[in-house]
C-alpha cells in the first residue's frame, strides 16, 4: 500500500532540510522552493528563509523555514555544525577557496604528520578569526565579496568561535580531508587559511559538505528537485 504524501502547512510554519547541491547559493534553495510553495497553494507571498548560509562551492544541510517558523531561525542558526572537507596544502588563494586563482605557490618538503597533528591541535578550542573578504559579511550595509570583486580595500571585524573538534582523516599530501564540529559564525575558509599559515605554508578550502546543524542530520535531508517534486504531490492532494 502506497504512503500517503506528508501534509504540509507552510502558512504556519514547516521546517525543511534540504541537501543543497554544489553550485547553488543558499537564495536560490529558498527562491526555488518559495515559488513551488506560492504556486502550489495558489497564494502571492510566503515568508520562506534559510538558517545558515552554504557558500555555493560546498554542499550539505541546509535548514529551510516556512511562515510562522522563520520567527525561529536565528534559533536554529546558532546551533553548532559539522563539516567534512578537504584542504590543499602548499597554495592559498584569495577567495580561500577554488573561486579565485591561485596566488602563492610554497614548499611542503618539511610539512610532516607531526607537523600537521600539532598544527590541528592549536586551533582546538575558543579561537579568534577574521571571514574571508570574499564572504557574505556585511560592511556598512554591502556585501563583502562586492569590495573584494572591485578590488576595494575594507577592514572585516574578527571573531570568537569554538571549534570543538577538528581532526585530520588523511595525511596524502597535497589533498588533505578533515572533519571540523564548531559554534555558530566560523568560517571554515578561514581556519584552513589560519591552518596554512600557522605551518608557515599556506592552503586552501577545496572541497567542502555541511552534515549536522545541532541534532539535524544532511541523512535526513532531500534534495531540492525531490523535494520540490513531495510539495507538489501533497498541496495537490490538500487541494
Amino acid at each position: 500500500m502506497m504512503e500517503s504524501p506528508k501534509q504540509f502547512d507552510f502558512i504556519n510554519g514547516e521546517l525543511l532540510l534540504v541537501d543543497k547541491p554544489y553550485g547553488w547559493t543558499s537564495f536560490d534553495v529558498v527562491n526555488s522552493l518559495r515559488y513551488t510553495i506560492k504556486k502550489g497553494l495558489g497564494i502571492k507571498k510566503i515568508k520562506v528563509g534559510h538558517a545558515g548560509t552554504l557558500d555555493p562551492l560546498a554542499t550539505g544541510l541546509l535548514i529551510i523555514c516556512t511562515g510562522k517558523l522563520t520567527k525561529q531561525i536565528e534559533t536554529f542558526q546558532g546551533q553548532d555544525k559539522i563539516y567534512v572537507g578537504s584542504m590543499h596544502i602548499g597554495e592559498t588563494t584569495p577567495s580561500y577557496d577554488k573561486e579565485t586563482e591561485v596566488d602563492q605557490k610554497y614548499d611542503t618538503s618539511e610539512i610532516t604528520n607531526e607537523v600537521l597533528d600539532s598544527t590541528v591541535k592549536s586551533f582546538m578550542g575558543e579561537i579568534t578569526q577574521t571571514p574571508p573578504i570574499y564572504s557574505a559579511v556585511k560592511i556598512e550595509g554591502k556585501r563583502a565579496f562586492e569590495y573584494a570583486r572591485k578590488d576595494d580595500e575594507v577592514k572585516i571585524k574578527s571573531r570568537e568561535v569554538i571549534i570543538s573538534e577538528f581532526k585530520l582523516l588523511n595525511y596524502k599530501l597535497p589533498e588533505i580531508d578533515f572533519l571540523v564540529h564548531c559554534s555558530k559564525g566560523t568560517y571554515i575558509r578561514s581556519l584552513v587559511n589560519d591552518f596554512g599559515k600557522a605551518m608557515d605554508n599556506g592552503a586552501y578550502m577545496s572541497g567542502l559538505r555541511r552534515t549536522a546543524i545541532g541534532e539535524f542530520s544532511v541523512n535526513d535531508a532531500h534534495e531540492v528537485e525531490e523535494l520540490k517534486e513531495i510539495i507538489k504531490l501533497s498541496l495537490a492532494n490538500q487541494g
